[in-house]
């Protein structure tokens, strides 16, 4: 950024920033800056913002500062002195500074901050003198050389908080705030031996020089092993950068006419209009969101100050009509004055972020188009998540802040660690710790709850679970928890690391009993919301299913039919199992007999007598499928198995050898002849072996079988009709494996429902780079395409899904080679750009070609997003996805 064609600025004061300088300033600087112009300089104290691009400038020099910022951070300095009518470094009153990160994006407990600075050995006598309150000048003095070692040079916090509790053990003191004069003077010089012995250097008293490091040290947290896990399980890209705000200190911690506390414009976990938030009296922002005191809410506020608590209300009321979103506000009260240090937009549970979009909708506030931009599709899930069974009886062990909706249950872990591992080994966990810390972030993505003894709701434990959707009790105060014992004791009850346990975000309660969850119940707010997405989306929505129940769900959830039933789940189950493995057995003996010339032998009889019991399984479950789905379109992809799935050697080993061990010799022998079969048939890459397409041409009859049988269950369910049902053939490369398999399906389905047979369109999955390539040609044979991009996926990139995810493509993610995996997000680039090459090459043959996709991409905002703007007519995810994918598809439509 330059200013008037001169050096680039890199320093811009609050009054002279704004909300559209978001990229340059920062969340913070950019809400600080707006904030001054909505509530006034009165309310809002003075500062600066030092810009991302001076971040980027200095990351891209290696660590230099970049030309000119000293110089401008000296003439801000100046300007905010006058305003503030005190001097920095002054030793009798001294202006008191904040430096706090501030990246566009928002990322809560991350990056790093640092207060007080400025406070030198003299100027702290001085403010004591000033304020008459020698503990808060101590006090702040304290916090300083603390946050400034930890954060600026480096200083282990255990090196500090091991003194600072035995400090605390010495006074008999519970809280920071208990400690007298002469311990936080004993503690002051504790501290400044800790800095010196670890950096080998005095702490340095000058306040410019304690500014200009810890502007830089914030630069540096832009790159801080949790910063970047937390851009990484986010998608925030790493060359955005941090701004720094340098902001005038006010002070909570006067006395009892003090304070500090969060607060939120509405109830972030349900959306209620009503102010929510905490309150910690005599105290620091810090305090409040690290969790280590429990708070009050504002209703405590209320009674102890009701001037501040109105003021807090009104502010509140204006930012959430200026900004037309929840707002999450941190203030601090100073001897009865109140101050607004920060707002951003609340992050939010789901429940409230649909609650909140209707509200403002009806309130006015906000335009339809408006209010479906506040709701984040994916968090939509967190709406899907179990609560615990309201029938069920059970022992609450303990209760604590509902801080995150939704139940858990799982095993207990103690730290972030265990909760990665537990979760890498497929089971349910649940974090259970004394409070959490931005360090904690890889954890509370492997669990499935959290649970802390101390902090509230807007806890770094309580934003962070509701932002990742994860169910979350705090301040469960009764709990106390020893991670090095793994023991977790609530009053006389002793619970251990590996027991499990269930908690209830919603009201707060622990409970040790086994209990049920089940899926929670939505209110009306969630189906007006979703009928907004519905009238503004392009995308039609359909569910992947294979059983009646799965296709009820999805109906429930709002799928306007199925675009995948992956056939061949229908035969999991051990009777049905055998059964297939019969028929693909007597299927290849079959085939052998004819290639050997009898055309009617006794294999071939085994062969049809298996299709005929199979049909008979798969007309039921068709009718059931299409009877559940009311004349929906119902897309049946017929088989596509791998057949080492099925017919396994290994498994023919076993009947083998118990054939052996009973010495019944037709057992033998038919098993020995079924192992051969199957080792005949082994494959070294069977998911590119005989599958789909090609197995239906080899084993004549099968998908002949499937074709009558879907038909059968047309005529059952659709009066006469087809019955919504659409006919998918898989695997196909060449446009001749399609045609003459079209051919064979047509000539079943016109016999079974004659003048209704026009009725049931054929088509195809496109999951091939050659099918992509030739889709004009394929396209002359389909009444639709659907993209199967978990198969496209692979083969465009030559991946195994099931490998590269638990293999390199974690590292490569780490590395920042790649975003999201190519099997969550859709590789635009490349399997992107072949989808629109089939999509325009199809439709040029055929324009009334109906598009669709059926792989996990159908459920992923970001790829559907992909998908609306290519032109394809609907997308099919899981039943689970359904409410997402149609938020995302509205989203797609107004952005």
């Amino acid at each position: 950024m330059t200013s008037g064609g001169g050096p680039a600025r890199w320093v811009v004061p609050f009054a002279e920033g704004s909300a559209a300088m978001r990229d340059l300033l920062g969340n913070k600087g950019a809400n600080l800056a707006e904030m001054t112009r909505v509530l006034g300089a009165e309310r809002v104290p003075g500062g600066f913002t030092i810009t991302t691009t001076a971040c980027v400038a200095y990351m891209r020099s290696g660590g230099e500062a970049p030309s000119g910022l000293d110089e401008q951070i000296d003439e801000a300095l100046g300007a905010l002195e006058a305003e503030a009518g005190k001097r920095f470094g002054d030793p009798a009153d001294p202006l008191l500074l904040s430096v706090r990160s501030g990246a566009p994006i928002s990322m809560p407990g991350m990056l790093d901050t640092v207060l007080n600075l400025g406070l030198g050995a003299e100027s702290t006598e001085g403010l004591a003198h000033r304020t008459g309150n020698a503990h808060l000048a101590l006090d702040s003095r304290r916090r300083l050389l603390q946050m400034f070692g930890e954060v600026v040079a480096g200083v282990p916090a255990d090196s500090y908080e091991e003194v600072l509790s035995r400090t605390r053990d010495e006074a008999g003191a519970r809280y920071d705030r208990e400690l007298d004069e002469g311990a936080l003077r004993k503690l002051i010089d504790e501290y400044l031996a800790i800095y010196e012995g670890h950096t080998a250097e005095a702490f340095p008293e000058d306040p410019r020089e304690q500014l200009r490091r810890s502007v830089l040290a914030v630069f540096d947290s832009w790159n801080n092993p949790r910063a970047f896990t937390y851009r990484r399980l986010n998608g925030i890209p790493d060359e955005l950068g941090t701004a720094v705000t340098v902001q005038r200190m006010v002070f909570g911690n006067t006395g009892e006419r003090s304070g500090s506390g969060v607060a939120f414009s509405r109830d972030p976990t349900t959306g209620e209009r009503r102010a929510d938030g905490d309150f910690l009296v005599d105290a620091q922002g810090e305090d409040v969101v690290a969790g280590v005191r429990n708070t009050e809410d504002l209703g405590g506020l209320a009674d102890r100050m009701p001037e501040a608590h109105a003021e807090l209300l009104a502010s509140l009321e204006r930012l959430e009509r200026h900004y037309r979103d929840i707002q999450d506000v941190e203030y601090t009260i100073e001897d009865g004055r109140l101050y607004i240090l920060q707002t951003r937009s609340a992050k939010r549970h789901a429940l409230a972020a649909v609650r909140f979009a209707s509200d403002a909708r009806h309130e006015a506030l906000l335009s339809k188009e408006d209010a479906l931009r506040t709701i984040d599709p994916e968090a939509l899930t967190a709406l899907l998540h179990p609560a615990i069974d309201p029938d069920s009886d059970y022992e609450v062990l303990t209760r604590g802040v509902p801080a995150s909706p939704g139940a858990a249950k799982g095993r207990i872990v103690l730290t972030a660690a265990a909760a990665e591992a537990g979760a890498a080994a497929g089971e349910d966990v649940i974090l259970v710790r004394p409070f959490t810390s931005a360090d904690d972030v890889g954890g509370f993505h492997a669990a499935r709850g959290i649970l802390t003894a101390q902090g509230g709701k807007s806890s770094h434990a309580a934003i962070v679970a509701r932002g990742m959707g994860r169910p979350c009790v705090c301040g469960a105060s009764e709990m106390a928890v020893d991670t090095a014992a793994g023991v977790v004791r609530i009053g006389d009850r002793e619970l251990h690391a590996g027991d499990t346990i269930a908690i209830d975000g919603s009201v707060g309660t622990v409970t040790g009993d086994d209990v049920e969850l089940v899926r929670p119940r939505v209110g009306d707010a969630f189906a007006e919301v979703l009928g907004w997405a519905d009238d503004i989306r392009r995308l039609g929505v359909r569910a992947n299913a294979d059983t009646a129940e799965d296709a009820r769900h999805a109906r429930e959830l709002g799928a306007e039919g199925i675009g995948l039933c992956r056939t061949e789940h229908m035969f999991f189950g051990p009777d049905r199992e055998e059964l297939v493995r019969e028929m693909f057995i007597s299927g290849e003996l079959a085939r052998r007999e004819r290639a050997a010339g009898a055309e009617d032998g006794p294999r071939e009889s085994e062969y049809r007598d298996g299709l005929a019991r199979l049909a008979e399984i798969q007309r039921r479950d068709f009718s059931a499928l299409l009877a559940e789905m009311g004349g929906l379109p119902v897309t049946i992809r017929l088989l596509d198995p791998p057949l080492h799935e099925f017919i396994p050697v290994s498994g023919f080993d076993r009947e083998l050898a118990e054939a052996e061990a009973a010495g019944d010799e037709a057992a033998v022998a038919r098993a020995r002849e079924r192992r051969d079969v199957a080792s005949d048939l082994e494959e070294v890459n069977p998911m590119l072996g005989t599958r789909g397409a090609r197995l239906g041409l080899i084993l004549e009859g099968l998908y002949e079988m499937q074709a009558r049988a879907i038909a059968e269950a047309a005529i059952e369910t659709g009066a006469g009709g087809a019955a919504g049902v659409e006919i998918m053939l898989p695997l196909i490369a060449y446009e001749s494996e399609l045609a003459a398999l079209r051919q064979r399906v047509e000539a079943v389905v016109g016999e079974v429902l004659g003048e209704h047979a026009s009725e049931v369109p054929i088509g195809t999955m496109i999951e091939l780079p050659r099918a992509c390539m030739i889709a004009g040609r394929i396209a002359e044979h389909a009444d639709f395409f659907s993209f199967g991009t978990n198969d496209l996926t692979q083969t465009t990139l030559g991946l195994s899904r099931d490998d590269a995810e638990s293999g390199f493509l974690p590292d490569y993610a780490s590395r920042g080679l790649i975003g999201r995996s190519p099997f969550e997000t859709i590789d635009v680039d490349g399997v992107g750009e072949l989808v629109w090459i089939a999509a325009e090459r199809g439709r040029a043959t055929k324009p009334e070609l109906k598009l669709g996709i059926c792989g996990e991409h159908g459920g992923d905002p970001a790829s559907i997003e992909f998908f609306d703007e290519a032109g394809l007519d609907y997308v099919s995810c899981s039943p689970f996805r359904i409410p997402v994918a149609r938020m995302a598809a509205a989203r797609a439509v107004i952005g």
